[in-house]
């Protein structure tokens, strides 16, 4: 266990731009970074960044970003080439700061994805790998904490420190574990979509497939749908308002096949949002619900599973880590873009042989 020298006699919060300068100069030599955020999203489109906790050599520390206007030199630090982020479960932390940074790091350790690449409980818990790598219980009484408030209370801060305490000895011993079974570039693979910076800008086409009903309705109806879909996207990040305080899917439907009306100062704003952007014809084509298998296809699908059970066995992983039902159906409908087609699931999968088994 890392032996913290800050933590003797107070717990630390950095609240002012000169202990954040301060604090930068002792960890310049230090390029491997535990990371943790406290964020709130209760009544905002967007996630309001609340405090950055940072485990780096012998420090460990809460960052008070309401408290400090200029995080320029913190950002400098965290998205340096050089630097590595060790994070657990990574895409809202990466997200929270994407919203102040515009960055996105360079290089991310997820201690998460890298758990389930080892046949830990996929998607297991900080908490939960906390205790069976190093046998320590971690309270979870502040999970619903509002981080706006401050003064931050003392066991409130030690509960945020807990969340990088241990990040960097899980880092040591998982990746001693990935490279010991040859399995450290799959990490790379596998947190490379973290790092693409258009995952943490609005993907239209899944919202529009996550609004409750639109594949439902007729297709003149999805139309009108689709252009509520991205007026209310629009409008909820303007605001800054979660999407369903602008507009429910209910109502949305509602509006789309005609059961009820706008009011003529929304139908003003929507038909000059429509004028002002045309909707992008490839979101306009008609969603549909997925066709249930033929009995040829499950047939398939079920010699692919007893294939992949095969192969997970071989590996010691997760058959749904090498490939969820969901793109098992996907790869057997002929789709090269499957996962299982390529990196290395494509290598274990070995097609040749799953063809002649």
């Amino acid at each position: 266990m890392i032996k913290y020298d800050n933590l003797s006699e107070t717990i630390p919060l950095i609240s002012s731009e000169l202990q954040l300068n301060k604090y930068l100069q002792s960890i310049q030599n230090d390029f491997l970074l535990a990371i943790d955020t406290e964020f709130r999203r209760i009544d905002s489109y967007f996630p309001e960044l609340c405090l950055i906790q940072i485990a780096a050599g012998n420090y460990l520390e809460c960052i008070d970003v309401l408290a400090i206007k200029n995080l320029e030199p913190l950002f400098e630090k965290l998205y340096d080439s050089k630097t590595i982020w060790v994070i657990h479960s990574a895409r809202q932390d990466i997200e929270a700061l994407y919203y102040l940074s515009q960055r996105i790091p360079h290089t991310i350790f997820d201690t998460q994805i890298a758990a389930s690449l080892l046949n830990y409980p996929l998607q297991v818990s900080y908490q939960a790998l906390t205790e069976t790598l190093q046998n320590v219980y971690l309270e979870k009484k502040h999970t619903r904490f509002d981080w706006k408030t401050r003064p931050l209370p003392e066991d409130v801060l030690q509960y945020a420190l807990d969340d990088v305490k241990y990040l960097l000895p899980h880092y040591e011993m998982l990746k001693t574990e990935l490279i010991e079974s040859k399995k450290l570039q799959w990490l790379s693979e596998e947190v490379g979509f973290l790092l693409e910076q258009s995952l943490y800008e609005p993907n239209f086409k899944q919202i529009i497939k996550k609004t409750s009903g639109i594949s439902k309705i007729d297709s003149k109806s999805q139309k009108q749908a689709i252009n509520l879909v991205i007026w209310r996207e629009d409008t909820a990040r303007k605001e800054n308002k979660p999407r369903k305080w602008i507009m429910s899917d209910e109502r949305l439907l509602d509006y789309a096949t005609g059961k009820n009306k706008l009011t003529s100062s929304s139908q003003e704003l929507f038909e000059e949002f429509l004028n002002a952007n045309q909707t992008e014809k490839k979101l306009q084509a008609p969603l549909l619900s997925q066709k249930p298998l033929s009995a040829d296809e499950k047939l398939k699908k079920n010699h692919a599973q007893e294939y992949i059970k095969k192969i997970s066995i071989e590996y010691d992983i997760a058959p749904e880590l090498i490939c969820s039902s969901k793109n098992l159906v996907k790869f057997i409908r002929g789709d090269k873009e499957a996962p299982i087609n390529r990196g290395w699931r494509s290598k274990i999968f070995k097609l040749k042989s799953y063809l002649e088994t």
